[in-house]
């Protein structure tokens, strides 16, 4: 089965979405929003859903759409100033947006429902709210799933520096894709948003958890950061982890820079989302890693728009995945 058109057109949504991204972002006074106001995300947010759904449905009209944002803000007359703000950055990619009306049906395609016995895609519009707000890590996500295998997905990490320790400096990210069993690739962007290389992934070689790097989310909530700890201090890890918003951590393994990423919450009642996940799971998978929950069990995408039968997220380079396992089931508590 051929998904070259497909891989072709996503990486091209995806690259188009980026510059609503930045568009965006280049408005925000760093400091000055609360981790309550999420007003500058949320044009960001809606605006790039709108954008990919609309190119969607242009090109691929029977497949449906699971994405995370909902129209409601964009059909509530309280929230004209915001209607405005998404309805002019949508228009600068695509121009029939005539009105906030044509922008929300669009968004709302994303909340239609889907049929998991089908084709679907899969978007995160912006991934990493507080990362964006920051002016640090986030990504746009853009998968294609079928009875419940991820066929491709796309990350954009639009301000992930080419390394993590290189000296701070200007940067214009990368795009990181793959298709299912044809390996992974990295898109480096240039002025203007540009592809200006493509090279393939490759995971790290680290064969044992001692010494090598890793990464985990930025916010510490559940005390989750306390029990990542634990286990990086049973399997030997030396290194403090790099601390990334978004599926930007994906894309780090799947670049080899690091050899684990663990997402591991203490609420039990806590659920991973589809769209967090997909497209970097691919990613990963396909730069020869593997990605499993916290058990070991294959990450479920059979259950509709979120993990139900899941728990916490392993992405490793895939020679220490089992090592990492271990270390889980001897300082977690088993379900």
């Amino acid at each position: 089965m051929s998904l070259h058109r497909e891989f072709e057109f996503a990486i091209e949504t995806v690259r188009s979405a980026v510059q609503i991204c930045r568009s965006v972002q280049s408005q925000i006074d760093v400091g000055r929003w609360s981790k309550g106001d999420k007003t500058p995300v949320t044009v960001a947010d809606l605006a790039v859903q709108a954008v990919v759904s609309r190119r969607l449905s242009e090109q691929y009209a029977d497949v449906p759409l699971m994405a995370e944002e909902g129209a409601d803000e964009l059909t509530n007359p309280e929230y004209a100033d915001l209607q405005q703000q998404v309805t002019q950055h949508v228009r600068t990619v695509c121009p029939d947006a005539d009105s906030p009306a044509t922008v929300a049906e669009w968004v709302g395609r994303g909340q239609t429902g889907v049929d998991m016995n089908r084709r679907y895609w899969v978007l995160d519009p912006v991934d990493g709210t507080k990362g964006f707000l920051r002016k640090e890590q986030y990504a746009i996500a853009l998968a294609l799933v079928e009875r419940g295998q991820v066929l491709l997905g796309v990350l954009a990490c639009p301000n992930l520096p080419a390394s993590l320790t290189a000296p701070a400096g200007e940067t214009w990210g990368q795009l990181y894709a793959a298709v299912r069993g044809q390996g992974a690739e990295q898109l480096n962007l240039g002025p203007g948003n540009v592809i200006t290389g493509r090279q393939p992934l490759r995971v790290s070689g680290a064969s044992q958890p001692a010494g090598a790097d890793w990464v985990e989310r930025v916010e510490a909530n559940n005390s989750n950061q306390d029990i990542t700890a634990q286990i990086g201090q049973h399997l030997g890890l030396s290194a403090e982890p790099h601390r990334l918003d978004s599926q930007a951590k994906y894309a780090v393994v799947a670049r080899g820079e690091a050899a684990l990423y663990l997402r591991l919450s203490l609420s039990k009642s806590y659920t991973e989302k589809v769209w967090d996940h997909a497209a970097g799971m691919v990613v990963t998978e396909e730069a020869g890693g593997r990605v499993t929950d916290v058990w070991g069990r294959p990450l479920d995408l059979t259950c509709g728009r979120q993990f139900d039968r899941n728990r916490g997220i392993v992405a490793s380079n895939g020679q220490i995945h089992e090592a990492v396992l271990a270390a889980i089931r001897a300082m977690v508590p088993a379900e």
